[in-house]
């Protein structure tokens, strides 16, 4: 019985037999067992978000600690953690197979530990050295990691034509991480109130206590993927048979694409914070200072490109993959230029003058609302793409064998292999893009800052418009002859 097959497990809850392509299988049990585990791995992921970009704003906060670091020193702070997150996504990918999606979830939430304990002991000595920071940010890289490992694992729990909702959903779910830290960490370390129901602390900021609450939450997550999560015996592959994707053009098309819609997302997500406090606040009078507080906004960002990337999964299940990328490509132009013509509206370098803050203040509404449509194109490409990437595949299955037969289930079960590795490694070279963003804002070349972040977003833009061409070119532009990807259904 498919039921028997769904819910039997052997030792160390692992599944033996997974079918979710096969319908009755899929609605006597298999449902319910891919749900449960979409879940936590949500929880698991999310948590590993959220220590992923702790420095985003926590950076913002470290002159008030103490510290004496340049602009330039905490963009830098805010970009490493997205180095090592994009460098450790395919040793994760690759350890889905090799231990198990619930066995490696346990691992890579107490990896968190590092962070969060080592983030908690060091902002407390104003004394400690630049660099011990930045390889602390470092650490902060595991977060990173957990993304790729969480999509590779749920990939093989869903039939094809679920793949986009349920990918759009665990990366969502990951992704409000980012907003949720942004939103919560000023709150925890008394650094500012939240919606008039809890009030900046008089004693001072203490930002030991988000990397506690962070700590202990990464128990709680590495406890529940012990006592809820599953393995699956069929998700086994070899690391020499997973990186034969990286021979396929196609892996490398979508990594290219993904740097401009997921490496958009984390790179100014990490960078928003310090953006509006550079541009839009000074800390002149005290203690308040002028202009616009980074606290009550740097949230907003992550938050609408989270929400949105599970409908452009949504939408690709519809129309296609390709065509909402594309749309999302257009999306990013258009609002990109947006947000580069109100900052040829603000004065440079606010840092003293609390008339120019006040000034440049009278933008600030243009600012984010180009910027958050800029979150929502990046979020809708995220979904997308994510759902291309198992669709190229599977496609590429399809073409090669015939209905109704074993060649074709063998075929489509090795898809969802290469899927999944396919995923470490464009998961991989797109977050690299979070690390690209908030260095070439800081831009150690330009002397001006402002000037450094005008041409940081003309490059973007010429990058967007790059993506689109590709998607269009490579996925939608009919083609004479054989069939093909261009063609189908992507």
């Amino acid at each position: 019985m498919a039921t028997t097959h769904a819910t039997t497990h052997r030792s160390a809850r692992w599944i033996d037999d997974w079918h979710p392509e096969d319908p009755e299988f899929w609605e006597n049990g298999g449902r319910q067992v891919a749900r449960r585990n979409l879940i936590w791995s949500i929880f698991a992921e999310h948590l590993g978000f959220s220590v992923w970009l702790i420095w985003s704003v926590s950076s913002a906060f470290l002159l008030a600690q103490g510290f004496e670091f340049t602009a330039q020193q905490l963009f830098l702070l805010v970009a490493l953690p997205n180095l090592v997150g994009s460098l450790l996504r395919l040793p994760y990918t690759f350890a889905v197979p090799r231990f198990g999606g619930r066995n490696w979830t346990i691992v890579s939430a107490l990896l968190l530990l590092v962070p969060t304990l080592l983030f908690a002991h060091f902002v407390q000595r104003p004394e400690t050295p630049y660099w011990v920071f930045c390889a602390i940010a470092a650490t902060a890289g595991f977060g990173g990691g957990n993304f790729a490992s969480s999509m590779a694992n749920i990939n093989f729990f869903y039939p094809s034509a679920k793949k986009g909702a349920a990918l759009g959903l665990n990366a969502a779910g990951g992704n409000l991480g980012v907003a949720l830290i942004q939103l919560l960490l000023p709150v925890i370390v008394g650094g500012a109130g939240i919606f008039g129901l809890v009030k900046a602390s008089q004693d001072g900021v203490n930002l030991q206590r988000a990397a506690y609450v962070y700590a202990a939450l990464a128990v709680v997550a590495a406890l529940a993927a012990f006592l809820w999560m599953d393995n699956l015996s069929s998700a086994v592959s070899k690391p020499r048979e997973q990186l034969q994707v990286v021979k396929n053009h196609q892996t490398w098309v979508m990594s290219f694409l993904y740097v401009g819609t997921f490496g958009s997302f984390i790179g100014y997500s990490a960078a928003m914070p310090l953006l509006i406090k550079i541009n839009f606040w000074v800390p002149e009078p005290a203690p308040l200072g002028t202009g616009i507080f980074f606290a009550y906004y740097a949230f907003l960002g992550a938050g609408v490109g989270s929400i949105t990337r599970p409908f452009g999964g949504w939408l690709a299940d519809r129309l296609g993959g390709a065509k909402v990328t594309l749309a999302a490509f257009a999306g990013l132009v258009v609002f990109t230029l947006a947000v580069l013509l109100t900052l040829t509206q603000l004065t440079p370098n606010p840092t003293a003058d609390p008339a120019i803050a006040l000034d440049n203040k009278s933008w600030f509404g243009w600012f984010l609302g180009f910027f958050l449509c800029i979150f929502a194109c990046t979020g809708i490409g995220n979904g997308s793409t994510y759902k291309m990437i198992p669709s190229i595949f599977r496609i590429a299955a399809e073409q090669a064998t015939t209905p109704h037969t074993a060649e074709r289930t063998a075929a489509l079960h090795d898809a969802t292999k290469q899927s999944s590795a396919a995923i470490g490694v464009i998961g991989a070279v797109g977050a690299i893009g979070g690390f690209l963003i908030p260095l070439a804002f800081s831009a150690p070349w330009v002397e001006d800052p402002m000037s450094a972040t005008k041409g940081a977003f003309v490059v973007f833009t010429g990058f967007y418009l790059a993506c689109a061409a590709v998607t269009y070119g490579v996925f939608l532009r009919r083609r004479s002859g054989a069939t093909s990807l261009a063609s189908a259904s992507v």
